[in-house]
């Protein structure tokens, strides 16, 4: 590594300061920046969240697999809001996440790859660099690991300089990144709470709107049903929310959002907000009526979601209230039982804002779980 000990050295000569986490390999990254001097400059934190339980904790979820460019992703994510906490700066930080699966001392299945993703204020971009087997140590991976890791961290901070990377011609890294709109950066850090796709921000407070807040991951033909009926129901055009923030899953990344937002046709409005819950909501589209199903106000009436308390609970469905907000609730398939609204136990409070649609008027069985790639 001692064609890199100069790029290093120029890494802790910025401003810019990180957070790295990383699982299953790529550790060599961080002991050669701590090796050389000026590193309390730049490294913030470093976390390795071995174990599968330790990187479920560090993330929040459980993610579908340990070694994927999303996890990387949620990684960086992770890493990045850690670094803004820990600085105080939203504009010089980077989170790092870097999940690896490298040689053992037993024979893999899969392959042996990297995925490295590195997040800002203004970018998300993932690396990915499958490694042909057998024909490298544990160490020697290690050593492409820290040269790809290192190389992106002096690319993310706008150094020039890069030191070759010890891959054979088989071996191509495949990349992808998205540089984020300033309404976008404006909604991550904190400066509104929500920006639509033709620029406007937060909305009149006086106007009345049909919002469909949804993960869309992906968007598919049960929803656009939902907003058609919803329409015809209400006499409003829908408006679908996607929320950056969500309770139990991870913060979506620029690239994600990007990837969630094309799948909407020009003539659609969408909605990105920092809004994970329906008290949120219901504060940046009060006097709204918002297509859920029924497995969403069955979230909502149940303590689970608020530390197990019932007052809570009843404290958000009155703020809803109070907001002007209604919940127009579609059947969803629950327990091998499509259920509609009318089979639900809900506090009196709930039901008196939730009009049903009726299994006759729609039914769909499938889920977006069901229509994601499986990887």
């Amino acid at each position: 590594m001692a064609d890199f000990n100069h790029l290093i050295q120029n890494i802790h000569n910025t401003s810019e300061a990180l957070v790295i986490c990383i699982t299953g390999g790529g550790s060599r990254a961080v002991s050669e920046m701590l090796c050389i001097p000026g590193a309390s400059r730049t490294v913030l934190e470093v976390t390795i969240p071995y174990a599968e339980s330790a990187l479920d904790d560090f993330l929040g979820t459980h993610p579908e697999s340990c070694c994927s460019q999303a996890t990387a992703r949620a990684m960086a994510m992770v890493a990045f809001r850690r670094a803004v906490k820990l600085s105080g700066d939203w504009n010089h930080v980077l989170g790092i996440g870097c999940t690896c699966s490298l040689a053992t001392n037993q024979t893999k299945q899969g392959s042996h790859r990297i995925h490295l993703a590195i997040q800002t204020v203004t970018s998300t971009r993932v690396d990915s660099l499958t490694l042909e087997k057998a024909v490298r140590t544990r160490n020697e991976e290690e050593l492409v690991a820290a040269q790809l890791i290192l190389n992106r961290i002096a690319a993310a901070m706008h150094l020039d300089e890069t030191a070759a990377i010890q891959t054979y011609p088989s071996e191509q890294i495949e990349s992808s990144m998205t540089t984020a709109p300033v309404a976008w950066q404006r909604l991550i850090r904190g400066e509104t709470f929500a920006v639509s796709d033709d620029g406007e921000e937060c909305g009149s407070k006086q106007t009345r709107r049909l919002i469909f807040p949804g993960a869309f991951n992906p968007l598919h033909q049960g929803h656009l049903s939902m907003a058609e009926i919803a329409e015809e129901k209400t006499g409003m055009p829908v408006e679908f929310e996607l929320s950056v923030e969500n309770v139990d899953k991870p913060r979506l990344d620029y690239l994600e959002i990007e990837q969630r937002m094309q799948q909407f046709s020009h003539n659609q409005k969408v909605w990105l907000t920092a809004a994970p819950t329906f008290v949120t909501k219901s504060e940046s589209f009060p006097n709204s009526t918002f297509v859920v199903g029924a497995d969403t106000i069955r979230r909502i009436a149940d303590p689970q979601y608020y530390n197990n308390k019932p007052e809570l609970r009843d404290a958000a469905i009155i703020q809803i209230t109070e907001n002007g907000c209604r919940f127009l609730v579609f059947g969803r398939q629950h327990n091998r039982t499509f259920e509609v609204l009318s089979h639900l136990d809900l506090p009196n409070t709930l039901s008196a804002i939730c009009d049903e649609v009726s299994e006759h008027t729609f039914r769909n069985d499938v889920s977006s779980t069901q229509l994601r790639p499986k990887h």
